[in-house]
């Protein structure tokens, strides 16, 4: 089915099955928004409330973007409260979409479960996304992360049209956070959508965060042994709902997270100054926040992982050290540009670094290889002699449900990479364009590893992972099978 972004049809679904009525936090945006509802959810979780998150694209499987208390739905759960969806859409006749169906089991499985309280991150758009089929009511607080230019052939071709878009979830009344942005031009047109007469809603910019020093100072090593994670951030907030400033080590990668850090504690601040709900009031303090905000995960978004052994059976290379990125388009691949190089530019002195990238992105025009790669690839230079570039390009696994989504061809991908980077014949690999997608991570992987030989004592070694969630959803289920195999021995 070909997306068709209007509330016609949920409406009609909706309207047959329980009303859906839990509180909840609505997170619309371009980029950060997943972040955001984790760190959220995280705060929310450490106040001790009962906790649903919904999020878009799943990561591994359908069951990790619908979560309740952190934990992914089991599959009895799931098929049982879709399996009512289901039947609804068959006897109406709705045709309703994929995505529209999962909203709406999403909505069910949380009304049961009586939560009290929702996060929910906005598919595409916002006015017209199947998740803004939740009640005036219900809704707490809306929140806009970084708009940037992406869907453009159904949101519209400048980011004025995307953020007016976007800022279509306010609500009548409601508080509505911007976050940090880019583009001068979303807070005008934001502001205009909240204070619209026919919203009135209370229109509010993201209070920043402040970065304190390391008590530490530490260098990462992406090849000692044992492996260390790089250090986290040491953060401090002011807001005026807190009785005093909020200090807490934020385990999140990249000077983009402040940002995302920013929003989310922002929302928090009016979730408790301008609503009335007695639970929230009493239960999220300083200390909680703080807890939240240290227990953050978000995996695939500038995750580190160590490989437990060589992919290769047989022979004894060093395991892989892997950064793992879901940037898909200019803006967040500009963030993975900006954090690769902070890697690189510190220690000094510092040794040479292999760096392989494993590439794959998904079609989706007018966005280019070229727009998407530029950013990460354009920044290194073949005459640095304390950086080597090795790259391989291949296809990811088509997502269940999610027909328009298809992998760009690897010689396409690779045509690219050559335009922006000088490398020898032999530090680029491509996977077939055609045939089983199945080995080619794998492939990729064994290749990585062989070159990592040729690499001197003392030289570090990273792999970066990128250009599309669904690659990186690959990569987690072949880690899955490889943690496996390991304790099967």
């Amino acid at each position: 089915m070909s997306i068709h972004l209007t509330l016609d049809r949920i409406q009609r679904l909706a309207a047959r099955l329980d009303r859906f009525t839990r509180p909840t936090i609505h997170v619309a945006g371009t980029n950060g928004k997943g972040s955001v509802t984790c760190i959220i959810a995280s705060i929310l979780r450490a106040s001790g409330l009962s906790v649903g998150r919904f999020n878009s694209p799943h990561l591994v499987s359908i069951y990790d973007s619908i979560l309740i208390n952190d934990r992914p739905v089991s599959p009895s759960t799931y098929n049982d409260a879709r399996t009512l969806v289901l039947n609804a859409d068959h006897q109406l006749k709705t045709e309703a979409s994929s995505f529209e169906l999962l909203t709406l089991t999403a909505l069910q499985l949380f009304e049961v479960a009586n939560l009290d309280i929702v996060v929910i991150e906005v598919g595409m758009g916002g006015r017209h996304d199947a998740t803004n089929i939740i009640p005036d009511n219900c809704i707490l607080v809306s929140a806009l992360t970084a708009v940037d230019l992406d869907h453009q052939k159904f949101l519209g071709d400048t980011v004025e049209l995307i953020a007016e878009h976007k800022a279509g979830i306010a609500r009548p009344g409601k508080p509505f956070v911007l976050g940090p942005q880019k583009h001068p031009s979303v807070e005008a047109v934001a502001r205009r959508v909240v204070k619209s007469p026919e919203i009135c809603g209370y229109f509010i910019l993201s209070t920043p965060v402040q970065s304190r020093p390391l008590s530490v100072e530490s260098c990462f090593s992406p090849s000692s042994r044992p492996f260390v994670f790089p250090s986290g951030q040491p953060i401090q907030f002011h807001s005026a709902a807190f009785t005093s400033p909020i200090h807490a080590n934020f385990p999140l990668h990249g000077a983009h997270q402040l940002d995302n850090l920013a929003l989310s504690l922002s929302v928090i601040s009016a979730l408790l100054t301008y609503t009335t709900h007695q639970t929230l009031s009493h239960r999220i303090t300083s200390e909680t926040v703080r807890a939240g905000i240290e227990m953050a995960s978000w995996p695939g978004r500038l995750s580190f992982h160590r490989l437990s052994r060589s992919i290769t059976r047989g022979l004894r290379y060093d395991p892989l050290t892997v950064l793992v990125d879901g940037a898909h388009n200019p803006a967040s691949a500009e963030t993975l540009a900006s954090y690769i190089s902070g890697l690189i530019a510190s220690p000094k002195p510092r040794p040479k670094l292999h760096i392989t990238y494993i590439l794959g992105l998904s079609h989706s025009p007018p966005k280019t290889p070229f727009e998407t790669l530029s950013p990460v690839l354009s920044r290194h230079s073949p005459e640095d002699p304390l950086v080597k570039v090795r790259v391989a390009t291949l296809r990811f696994t088509p997502p269940e449900g999610m027909p328009w989504v298809t992998p760009v061809a690897p010689s396409a991908i690779r045509d690219t990479v050559l335009q922006l980077i000088t490398l020898r014949g032999e530090d680029v690999w491509s996977a077939s364009d055609n045939g089983p997608i199945d080995d080619q991570l794998q492939s990729a992987l064994k290749w990585t590893e062989a070159g990592q030989v040729e690499s001197g004592e003392g030289e570090e070694k990273l792999v970066v992972l990128a250009g599309s969630l669904y690659l990186v959803a690959d990569f987690y289920r072949f880690l899955k099978q490889l943690e496996g195999s390991i304790s099967a021995v």
